[in-house]
């Protein structure tokens, strides 16, 4: 995985709920002045930064709390705040909480798994072999499954700790789709949500609450989203995918999960996790992220901007946190549900 310098402000909204004060637009609503409130998803708050530093000259203020996708959908449901923000597309039974509110896909990226192994620089993992950890199945680090996967890679007689969020988020959502889909025996035991009973391990709040429990703790394993693998320099697993080969959470590979959707379903909801044989090099962890927009805001105007800017120009941010460009094809479903709100 590539290893860049975040800037300071990115490295804030990585390892705090921030919230960060934004100001957008010169023109249109931007000109007439305002403020938005914004809530949700831990993996969005590094774009959210960037975008508030862009935004901070103009005349906007744009509130954001990274408070975890669980929360985010709960706050636009009870209308606290003016959009959520989760990375789990959200179920029939939110959708009626959320009383006529409609979710646009705004970003791309991954959810990496980490680990704290000293002396091991580079570990290969199978998503059966991380669901099997994570049951309880797989105890030492140099069980055999494991090492047989890591021929020449010295294995320390090391008990694995398992970390996971313990807040309701949309990176254990996409975790836990991709543990669903290859191992019956989670689907049936643990399921597939924001937030489940995971069978072993530890919780951290929050991407930066995992980060600093895998940090401190050596023989931790975690799902942490890649733009807080690059900030904190955590040593992250290759991840094998359905053609066989294994894959780090770089921009290529989290692109190739991403062209599997060759059309829009609907509500917009979409699971790229281990994509087909045929995407030789996708990461088999990739996930979109969404902001949920009440369909008859009286904030319309000020939202339409807002989201249009982080599709479009405010996209150029995304690169160096590991967010790759939105297929064109979620680009258009994108805009025509914004251009729909009432």
């Amino acid at each position: 995985m590539r290893r860049r310098t975040l800037s300071v402000l990115a490295l804030a909204a990585l390892t705090t709920s921030l919230a960060t004060g934004m100001t957008y637009g010169a023109s249109g609503a931007a000109a007439a002045g305002g403020s938005l409130t914004g809530a949700g998803s831990t993996l969005i708050a590094p774009f959210e930064a960037y975008w508030g530093q862009e935004f901070e000259k103009k005349g906007i203020k744009v509130t954001y709390a990274a408070v975890g996708s669980g929360s985010g959908i709960a706050q636009i449901s009870a209308r606290t705040v003016d959009f959520g923000a989760s990375d789990a597309p959200m179920t029939p039974t939110q959708f009626n909480e959320c009383k006529g509110c409609v979710q646009i896909p705004w970003a791309l990226t991954a959810t990496g798994i980490a680990f704290n192994l000293k002396g091991v620089k580079r570990l290969r993992l199978s998503p059966q072999i991380v669901a099997n950890i994570y049951l309880g199945k797989i105890a030492k680090w140099n069980a055999a499954p494991i090492a047989k996967m890591n021929k020449g890679v010295k294995l320390p007689n090391m008990k694995i700790t398992p970390v996971f969020r313990s807040d309701g988020s949309g990176d254990t959502y996409a975790f836990t789709d991709l543990m669903s889909r290859v191992s019956p025996e989670w689907k049936h035991k643990v399921g597939n949500a924001t937030s489940v009973e995971f069978p072993k391990g530890v919780g951290g709040e929050g991407n930066s609450g995992v980060t600093a429990v895998v940090e401190k703790t050596p023989g931790a394993i975690a799902y942490i989203a890649a733009s807080y693998l690059l900030a904190h320099k955590l040593t992250p697993a290759a991840l094998e995918n359905r053609a066989g080969k294994f894959e780090y959470p770089n921009l290529p590979n989290i692109a190739q999960a991403a062209a599997a959707v060759k059309h829009m379903v609907p509500n917009n909801e979409m699971h790229i996790v281990n994509p087909p044989k045929s995407a030789k090099i996708a990461y088999p962890l990739s996930t979109f992220t969404y902001v949920i927009i009440p369909n008859d805001t009286t904030q319309k105007a000020l939202i339409s901007e807002f989201v249009h800017y982080a599709l479009t120009s405010g996209q150029k941010f995304g690169p160096k946190l590991d967010f790759a460009t939105l297929p064109q094809v979620v680009k258009a479903a994108s805009f025509k549900t914004l251009d729909n709100l009432k």
